[in-house]
């Protein structure tokens, strides 16, 4: 029941948004379109217009840079790190033009953002990477694995949980839960994406990310606690004792719940998102979106019945101890992801730490080399080690 399960709200993710696919166009189409509008926004600060030069860098990084699929190219094709080197780019370009600097100053960032873009496209047309065929395949392929991935760990964290606990019965709550975020997703991208406005769709889109990672952390470092304080075996005899029937309160139900609509809502809205850009752009190559899709999903499928038979054979003491680590490093990872999802917004700073700091650039870890992202990340891993090495003396005294 539980794999069935998964791979239906898998395929409703993308069953779901099927747009009607425009002509699909090649990387250096794409740099010309935005190239053709970098003009626009110097001709608006030149004219005196700085809010409206800022509004077209919005227009050029949510409407052609996302919308069109060359983030997600570049994240898949190239690495994460040039991806996020060229957001940073378009953050340093309306800071420039926020600050009313001078057209020279404003136009060499605007010449800097240029040249790292038509790096990347060439570098894309190269490799091979285009924006049709086997390529089409790979970027649906690693879109829907890597968030896939994300999503499912957290589902197998608390299911194994469940299941350990002798709570069965409530694992279809958490399903139940799962495949409503799947269907909020759809709703809040096609709210964001289609209703609102292109501009305004990529800020709000940023924004709920950012803000539903944020609160996922909460929920993720509550269950790592509460699971970290039952990997001593008497802690867990208490606990089991201490029940009078084998069955969840309402309120952790609801906590447990909630934390698997939350990581699957997340994904699933930029899983969504991320295949519309493709099937925006592959007018001769939907059946490779699709063969990628499908071969995401089976990947998925078994990977999710091999860890959540695993998860659930392990011993007590042992699996409390790994599973209350593992919500630790995905809360450490949301930190890092939602603070960036709030500086695309533009409602966090960016500051890039000096290339003779050796950060590098993991979108897997959450890992981005800037200040507001590291240091909270940074200040939650000195805070656990406190909080174990305290324990550790309690224990000991």
């Amino acid at each position: 029941m539980s794999l069935r399960k998964f791979l239906l709200a898998i395929f409703a993710t993308v069953l779901l948004v099927m747009p009607t696919a425009y002509a699909a166009q090649t990387w250096t189409q794409v740099y010309e379109h935005i190239e053709s509008d970098m003009q626009r926004v110097l001709n608006l600060y030149e004219s005196g217009d700085a809010e409206g030069a800022k509004n077209a860098v919005n227009d050029i990084y949510y409407g052609i840079y996302e919308k069109d699929g060359l983030e997600s190219a570049v994240r898949n094709g190239i690495s994460a790190k040039s991806a996020n080197l060229t957001e940073y780019q378009f953050y340093n370009l309306k800071k420039s033009i926020r600050n009313s600097e001078s057209q020279e100053a404003v136009k060499a960032h605007a010449d800097k953002l240029l040249e790292m873009i038509n790096i990347e496209v060439t570098t894309l047309e190269t490799a091979g990477i285009e924006s049709g065929g086997w390529g089409m395949f790979l970027q649906a392929f690693l879109i829907l694995l890597r968030e896939g991935v994300e999503a499912m760990l957290v589902l197998v964290g608390i299911i194994a949980y469940l299941g350990r606990a002798g709570h069965e019965k409530a694992i279809g709550t958490v399903y139940n839960w799962s495949i409503a975020a799947i269907f909020a997703s759809f709703v809040s991208a096609y709210l964001f994406n289609s209703v609102i406005g292109a501009t305004e769709s990529g800020a709000s889109r940023e924004l709920i990310e950012g803000f539903t990672a944020l609160f996922a952390v909460a929920v993720l470092l509550a269950t790592s606690a509460w699971m970290g304080g039952k990997a001593n075996a008497e802690e867990w005899k208490k606990y089991i004792s201490g029940m009078v029937k084998m069955s969840l309160s309402s309120g952790k139900l609801r906590a447990l719940g909630f934390a698997a609509f939350l990581a699957v809502y997340r994904e699933g809205a930029e899983v969504i998102l991320f295949y519309q850009a493709l099937f925006n752009n592959a007018t001769g190559d939907v059946d490779m979106i699709w063969l990628g899709f499908v071969a995401a999903c089976a990947v998925l499928a078994i990977m999710f019945f091999l860890v959540q038979r695993g998860a659930l054979k392990i011993p007590i003491a042992p699996f409390f101890m790994v599973t209350s680590v593992f919500m630790f490093i995905l809360a450490v990872t949301f930190t890092g992801g939602g603070i960036k999802e709030l500086q695309e917004a533009g409602v966090v700073s960016t500051n890039m730490i000096p290339d003779n700091i050796p950060v590098p650039s993991i979108d897997l870890l959450g890992l981005y080399p800037t200040y507001e992202t590291v240091i909270p990340q940074v200040v939650l891993i000195l805070t656990a080690l406190a909080a174990v090495l305290y324990k550790r003396r309690q224990q000991t005294a």
